[in-house]
């Protein structure tokens, strides 16, 4: 089991064999290239044809489940689908704005795809499965190339001229940047328990066994926890994903900041849309949820990279899951939760976090109570005053 392990990175280290040595350094960088190139987009695929079909089932309707083969009577269980999207948006006629900017109109579409791209490459994967392994500024980077996805949602919505694209810009820009501060700071903690920016670090040190059984997960502690839920809503949000959906609510702006997109850009969109979640899902796992480690320690026989692609398809079938349950936020609501709500929880978890490393010697039966009632209250004042500005809705449907 343990050559299945690295059985990508001895599969590596074999091409590269075959190589002259001035070549071989350019060589490994292409073979991650395309490595994350092929994985990451293959799953993007597999993902739209598994959520629409999860979300048939959900609303008792069909999922895309006749595209097969043409000209014979194989289906595929529908798994066509993804292959007719593709060759749809390769052919599809592009429309472009006679008013528009046409360059930054062009180059919108990749300031989205190519961050995102560059986001996965920093994640591990599994053991010594890193394509970008930065030993003190990992997380650093991920965040930092991140933040260039908001000048491409600007790029988009301003150069469209138009309205709709616009607004959905502007409310997509001011969602992102409120939804980033909780992010940051809800990770912050699990920097200042591990003490490294390196994902790869924060991965080793929760490979620790304990109490016999369990690998020590961040998310098995108060703070931990706490900043699993805070980071979780935050990355639907920076996502775009139910029900933080609002830059492309198309019921009230058609499609957003892409609205003027068609073709093989509007595609482009669409995969960076994809690939952020995937690249936030990792680095969730990498943080709280011991990246490419098992639970349990007698499941470490299992390869790494399963399991960290195991607990990927985990994120993944969340996201559909509340795509299908959970009515969008509106706008008012949407900024209340972060500034009123997440950021304040955010800096109480920090707080809290520092207590648990200062209690370090003292025994669990006293440190998690005390962790638990330092979140508890201040989630219960919040939340109360929260819901206060709420009005329930109600609904009524044709008799």
């Amino acid at each position: 089991m343990a050559s299945l392990d690295q059985i990508f990175v001895t599969l590596k280290a074999w091409v590269l064999g075959l190589l002259p040595e001035t070549v071989q350094p350019f060589a490994g960088v292409m073979i991650s290239i395309s490595a994350i190139m092929a994985v990451f987009p293959g799953i993007f695929a597999l993902t739209t044809v598994v959520e629409r079909k999860l979300l048939g089932r959900f609303q008792n309707r069909p999922g895309p489940n006749r595209v097969g083969i043409p000209l014979t009577k194989i289906r595929l269980a529908g798994f066509g689908q993804f292959i007719a999207d593709g060759i749809k948006s390769l052919t599809k006629e592009d429309v472009v704005p006679r008013n528009a900017d046409k360059v930054v109109h062009f180059i919108a579409p990749f300031v989205l795809v190519v961050p995102s791209f560059l986001a996965l490459s920093v994640l591990p994967v599994g053991r010594n499965m890193a394509a970008l392994n930065f030993t003190e500024t990992g997380l650093l980077f991920f965040f930092a190339i991140g933040a260039a996805t908001e000048i491409s949602v600007f790029m988009a919505g301003w150069s469209s001229r138009n309205k709709y694209s616009l607004l959905g810009a502007m409310r997509g820009i001011a969602q992102m940047l409120s939804y980033e501060i909780p992010l940051i700071l809800s990770s912050l903690t699990v920097v200042m328990m591990v003490g490294s920016l390196s994902l790869v670090t924060i991965v080793e040190k929760q490979t620790a066994v304990q109490w016999g059984v369990f690998h020590n997960w961040h998310v098995f502690t108060p703070w931990g926890f706490a900043g699993f839920l805070l980071f979780l809503t935050a990355a639907c949000a920076e996502a775009n994903r139910t029900p933080f959906d609002l830059p492309e609510a198309e019921s009230e702006l058609i499609a957003g900041y892409f609205t003027e997109y068609s073709g093989f850009k509007f595609a482009l969109f669409f995969l960076g849309e994809y690939l952020g979640m995937f690249a936030i899902s990792g680095v969730a796992i990498t943080l709280f949820l011991g990246g490419w480690s098992a639970p349990f320690t007698f499941l470490d026989w299992v390869p790494s990279w399963l399991w960290f692609f195991g607990k990927l398809v985990g994120f993944i079938l969340f996201f559909i899951w509340l795509r299908g349950t959970l009515p969008r936020l509106k706008v008012d609501q949407l900024m209340n939760l972060a500034w009123k709500f997440m950021l304040p929880m955010c800096l109480i978890n920090l707080v809290v976090a520092g207590v648990w490393h200062y209690t370090a010697d003292w025994n669990d039966l006293i440190r998690w109570p005390l962790g638990a009632a330092l979140l508890a209250l201040p989630y219960w004042i919040f939340s109360r005053r929260f819901e206060s500005r709420f009005q329930t809705r109600t609904y009524r449907y044709a008799s």
